[in-house]
């Protein structure tokens, strides 16, 4: 497993930008795949995730109704769209994958990470 995300930015508080998490070596499990993120001086705290299917999500309370984490398994790719940005969404944000095939909110419920995407929103 080889994670890549990209898609940060810097918005202004309502805009809307998507993240996308590819598995770049192509693997045959059927785990998993979550978002956390991460601010400076803050602990790492779940955002969603999505089962291997995509018929199981969840969200973080946070970010509900905003935020929409789908995936194509034919690209092996995990994307968070993220609409109605605000100040407070403002970290480093990292895809994993799971060690199994629940949809997991606790990091170590994840054994793969790949490397973080600033996502800067502007008040």
């Amino acid at each position: 497993v080889q994670l890549q995300a990209s898609g940060g930015g810097l918005v202004q508080a309502g805009g809307s930008l998507r993240l996308s998490c590819t598995n770049s070596r192509r693997t045959s499990s059927d785990n998993a795949v979550g978002w956390f993120r991460q601010a400076p001086g803050k602990e790492r705290e779940f955002v969603a995730a999505i089962s291997w299917r995509g018929d199981s999500k969840n969200y973080a309370d946070s970010v509900k109704g905003r935020f929409t984490i789908s995936r194509d398994s034919a690209k092996n790719t995990v994307y968070l769209q993220m609409n109605s940005l605000k100040p407070e969404d403002t970290a480093s944000y990292y895809c994993a994958v799971a060690l199994g095939s629940a949809v997991v909110t606790i990091a170590r419920g994840y054994r793969y990470w790949g490397q973080g995407t600033q996502v800067t929103v502007s008040s």
